[in-house]
């Protein structure tokens, strides 16, 4: 009796239900991911900080917008010494080690300066 036809058919029904169970797995896997997907965004949704109501926005202050202040500053001078100095031995530099200019005037080009480095002009005598 020739049985050969008969392994071939069982051999194929077994690739055919392999097959279909990698489809089911892959459909498993996906829903899963999308499932994650929705959890997640609805986490971060819930966890996000909420939008301040009107009454909680930031307000004009009362004596009105404040403007920038330009003014002219000086450098602090650096101490002379013979001997090195560390760095806890200088000024708090906390306030930007200037102090304000005793002239306001601001500075402008003097006739036959040349403006900038590079400029083309005769420079500076």
């Amino acid at each position: 009796m020739n049985t050969s036809w008969m392994e071939a058919a069982d051999l194929a029904a077994g690739r055919g239900a392999l097959g279909a169970g990698l489809v089911v797995a892959g459909v498993v896997v996906l829903a899963l991911l999308i499932g994650m997907f929705v959890f997640g965004s609805r986490r971060v949704r819930k966890s996000t900080v909420r939008r301040p109501r009107p009454e909680e926005q930031p307000r004009m202050p009362e004596g009105g917008p404040v403007h920038e202040v330009r003014e002219r500053r000086d450098p602090d001078e650096v101490p002379r010494s013979d001997e090195r100095l560390t760095p806890h031995e200088l000024k708090d530099h906390g306030n930007a080690g200037t102090r304000p200019s005793a002239s306001q005037e601001r500075p402008r080009w003097e006739e036959g300066g040349s403006g900038g480095f590079g400029s083309g002009g005769p420079g500076r005598h």
